[in-house]
């Protein structure tokens, strides 16, 4: 009894309701109201012209470089990842502490500085950018690669904070009781350790290719503004924009968004169900 009138009085606190009210209120300023406009326009003229716009040539071949960039990202963030993971939560070695802490250092470089970094070590006028291009034939900037290299430098973070804690709070009884047995180490993680990290690095890893499918600044500064070449769809939308061509800039964002919002919905539900199995 007492226990109900508690919870009744919990729910009529008119605090609780403010709290609702601003966070909502926020929510619908800073997040729905710029989608809402965003889809408005870029549908202004029909679904017909919305589909023109991003079946251009031009368009479509932004948008699969996007696509297919931050999906080879993924592929290469989630192997480094798990192993950097693995590694800083298994073993003991010297600069440990330096090592965890530089992790999260690209979530914390301005995304600009991140491609004149990049631009700096392997351009075409510098001593490595150099060798790479005349000995093995190999560019970096201004090519796909960058876009490649730019991404994983940028998403890393994603995906070993996503794996790491789930491996401190894994119960090694398991795997002790495994090599009491005789298992051999990778015996042991691929059929003890690796099956619970599954879950863990994929929800990383829809993260960090969402956060990579919208990625500007680092791209186009190692990428360049190449049509049908090295332009993403990001930078696509930024070069509609500056033609004043307002509809295709907002057609591609809406495909965009739209992409993103799937990856974080499947990322979410993943986390959902790992949480609700653990």
């Amino acid at each position: 009894m007492n226990l109900a009138l508690t919870r009744r009085k919990e729910k009529s606190q008119p605090g609780d309701w403010v709290l609702r009210g601003t966070s909502i209120l926020f929510l619908v300023l800073i997040v729905i109201i710029p989608l809402v406009v965003i889809f408005q326009d870029g549908l202004r003229e029909g679904f017909d012209s919305f589909w023109y716009q991003i079946n251009l040539p031009i368009a479509r071949s932004s948008i699969n470089l996007t696509l297919w960039t931050s999906a080879l990202m993924t592929v290469i963030n989630a192997v480094m990842g798990l192993i950097t993971a693995y590694v800083l939560v298994r073993f003991e070695f010297p600069g440990k502490r330096l090592v965890n802490a530089i992790i999260d250092l690209p979530l914390a470089i301005p995304t600009l500085v991140t491609g004149i970094m990049l631009v700096i070590l392997y351009g075409p006028q510098q001593a490595l950018g150099g060798f790479l291009i005349e000995k093995l034939n190999f560019r970096i900037v201004f090519a796909p690669t960058g876009i490649v290299l730019s991404l994983l430098f940028i998403t890393f973070p994603f995906v070993v904070r996503t794996i790491q804690p789930v491996l401190e709070e894994l119960d090694r009884s398991q795997e002790r009781a495994a090599a009491t047995l005789g298992a051999s180490p990778w015996t042991i993680f691929r059929k003890i350790v690796l099956p619970a990290l599954i879950l863990p690095t994929l929800g990383g890893s829809l993260l960090s290719f969402s956060r990579a499918v919208g990625e500007f600044g680092a791209v186009v500064i190692v990428a360049g503004n190449i049509p049908l070449r090295t332009q993403t769809a990001a930078v696509y939308v930024f070069s509609q924009v500056e033609s004043e061509n307002r509809l295709g800039a907002s057609a591609v964002s809406i495909v965009l968004v739209l992409i993103s919002f799937v990856v974080l919905f499947v990322a979410n539900a993943i986390q959902k169900y790992w949480g609700a199995h653990r």
